[in-house]
């Protein structure tokens, strides 16, 4: 059993849908004082009030992770609310689908404003709060696409993921000295509304490709990132969790088939 996290704050970007509300649902129902960070106030704050009403506690606020104003006020907020910044969890992300041929500089740059420049910024931002605490964590969400594997469309978004952990490789050993450790959770195929969109067809044969033949859960993503930020992890940092059912590890469907 973890120590609790009653009473840590936790701010989660992107935390309003998708793995991020799931992360900032699994730090809620443990206690935590969870900051849900979106662009639109109307979805952080829904999504907060659903966890107050099961007895968490917790606050929307949007802001755009790609200004570094907006992270400052964010981090204020936080610190007035909740007396301090324990726990980033740096999860917001954008991933359109777009192959190279057709991709624009422009969608390349959005992509990675949102995804790089973002987790840049979230950190950048929280730093002076984090240093103050005597449980200061940053989780990224990175993902295997980039760092593991590729897959037609997200060359852009792929780079971003990659970008994520050679930033994060470096920001462990600059934080160290502040008693902040720095990881991320690499999730593989999870059931959002974001891989929904992609259709039926695609969530089945991706399920197919996987040894547990399940897609994850937002739920196992953010268990994962419960136990980087726990105090029993302070001796972890400068790694990363992959959440994937074991995806990436046959060679080929004929592996699964002979299993």
């Amino acid at each position: 059993m973890l120590t609790s996290f009653a009473g840590r704050s936790v701010i989660v970007t992107g935390g309003s849908k998708g793995i991020g509300k799931g992360i900032a649902r699994v730090f809620a129902n443990s206690g935590a004082k969870v900051v849900v960070v979106s662009r639109h106030i109307a979805e952080a704050e829904a999504t907060a009030e659903e966890f107050r009403a099961k007895g968490g506690t917790a606050m929307g606020f949007a802001a755009d992770i790609t200004s570094m104003g907006d992270m400052q006020m964010l981090a204020d907020a936080t610190v007035k609310a909740y007396g301090g910044i324990d726990i980033l969890c740096a999860n917001a992300g954008i991933f359109p689908q777009t192959k190279i041929e057709e991709l624009s500089p422009e969608d390349w740059a959005f992509v990675s404003d949102t995804n790089l420049k973002g987790t840049f910024l979230s950190v950048k931002a929280c730093l002076p709060y984090l240093k103050k605490s005597d449980q200061g964590r940053i989780v990224i969400t990175s993902s295997i696409t980039g760092p593991v594997t590729g897959f037609p469309g997200w060359s852009h978004y792929a780079a971003t993921k990659a970008g994520q952990l050679g930033f994060m490789r470096t920001a462990c050993i600059e934080l160290a000295k502040y008693g902040i450790t720095v990881n991320a959770v690499l999730p593989g195929n999870i059931a959002t509304e974001g891989l929904a969109d992609l259709g039926p067809e695609y969530a089945q044969s991706m399920a197919n490709s996987i040894p547990l033949k399940k897609l994850g859960t937002v739920e196992d993503i953010g268990y994962a990132a419960l136990f980087l930020a726990s105090k029993e992890a302070a001796y972890i940092t400068g790694q990363t969790i992959i959440v994937d059912g074991g995806q990436i590890l046959p060679e080929s469907m004929d592996a699964l088939a002979q299993a």
